[in-house]
C-alpha cells in the first residue's frame, strides 16, 4: 500500500508543496509528481467531476508518486468513503463550522476508533484485497489526512474548539469564501482576511495539529511557511495555460505589428 508523501514531509518537519489541477487530464495528473509536487488538489465540491473520473486521475497521479487531496461537498458522506478508496491520500473537508461538524468529518474520515468510517478492503487504497484487513486499517489510519477548511466567521468564533476535536490532521482558511462572508470579496490580504488566517494558524500551533494554506504567489507561499504552513497549495492548471496562451498571443501580436509596420 502506498504511503502518502505529504505526511512524509510534514511529520519530519519538512514543508509539502501542492497545486490545484481542473483540467481532467491524466497525462497531467502522473506527470505532476514527476515534476516534484507532494500533493494535487482535486476539487469535486465546485467542479462537475464523477467519482468514476476522480478515481482514474487519482490513479494517474499514484502512479506518478503524487497525493491526491480530494475535496468533496460538505455532508456528503459516500463521496468522502470512494474517494479515499480510489486511493485519495487527504480529504479537504469545506465549511467546517463548527465542533460537531469536525466530529462528523472525523466520523466519516477515519476508522474506529478514532472514527466511523465504513470499510471495504477491496478498492486501490487496499492493493484490491491484497492485505489483511488489520493490516490495511492500520496503514490508513497512519497515512491518510484530513484537512478542515473554515470559511466563515461563525466558524472562526468555534476555532479552538474545532482544532481540538481528536482525529482532524490539518486547519486551513478558505480566504476566498471567508472574504466574501466578511465584505471584501477577493481581498486575501485585506486586514480582516490575514487576522483570520493568524487566528487559523494560532489554532493549529495550540492544538498540536498541522496548518494547510492556499497561496496566490511564491512571495505568498513563503510568508506562509514562515507562518507554520505545513501544506501549501501554490498555482492552478487553469491560470498556468490561460498565463501562458496569454504570454503567446501577446508575443504573436507584436510580430503581427511589426509585420503590418514593414508594409
Amino acid at each position: 500500500m502506498r504511503n502518502s508523501r505529504v505526511l512524509q514531509k510534514t511529520r519530519t518537519g519538512h514543508t509539502a508543496f501542492a497545486t490545484t489541477l481542473h483540467l481532467r487530464s491524466a497525462d497531467v495528473f502522473e506527470m505532476i509528481g514527476q515534476t516534484g509536487f507532494d500533493g494535487i488538489w482535486l476539487d469535486l465540491e465546485h467542479h462537475p467531476i464523477s467519482e468514476f473520473q476522480a478515481a482514474e486521475l487519482i490513479r494517474a497521479a499514484r502512479a506518478g508518486g503524487t497525493d491526491v487531496i480530494a475535496r468533496p461537498g460538505n455532508g456528503e458522506y459516500q463521496r468522502m468513503a470512494r474517494l479515499l478508496e480510489a486511493g485519495a491520500a487527504g480529504i479537504m473537508y469545506p465549511r467546517c463550522q463548527s465542533a460537531d461538524d469536525a466530529r462528523q468529518a472525523v466520523a466519516w474520515a477515519k476508522f474506529a476508533p478514532v472514527g466511523r468510517r465504513g470499510c471495504d478492503g477491496s478498492n486501490a487504497d487496499a492493493d484490491f484485497g491484497s492485505h489483511t484487513l488489520s493490516k490495511y486499517l492500520q496503514h490508513a489510519q497512519q497515512q491518510t489526512f484530513l484537512i478542515l477548511q473554515i470559511e466563515d466567521p461563525t466558524a472562526l468564533e468555534q476555532i479552538a474548539e474545532i482544532a481540538a476535536v481528536p482525529g482532524v490532521d490539518f486547519l486551513m482558511l478558505g480566504p476566498g469564501d471567508y472574504s466574501i462572508q466578511v465584505g471584501v470579496p477577493g481581498q486575501i490580504f485585506h486586514p480582516l482576511v490575514t487576522a483570520a488566517q493568524q487566528q487559523v494558524a494560532d489554532a493549529a500551533v495550540a492544538a498540536g495539529i498541522a496548518l494547510a494554506a492556499t497561496s496566490v504567489s511564491v512571495d505568498h507561499a513563503r510568508q506562509l511557511a514562515e507562518q507554520g504552513a505545513a501544506l501549501i497549495f501554490a498555482g492552478c492548471d487553469l491560470l498556468f495555460v490561460r498565463d501562458g496562451l496569454n504570454q503567446l498571443h501577446a508575443q504573436l501580436q507584436q510580430i503581427a505589428e511589426r509585420t503590418q509596420a514593414d508594409h
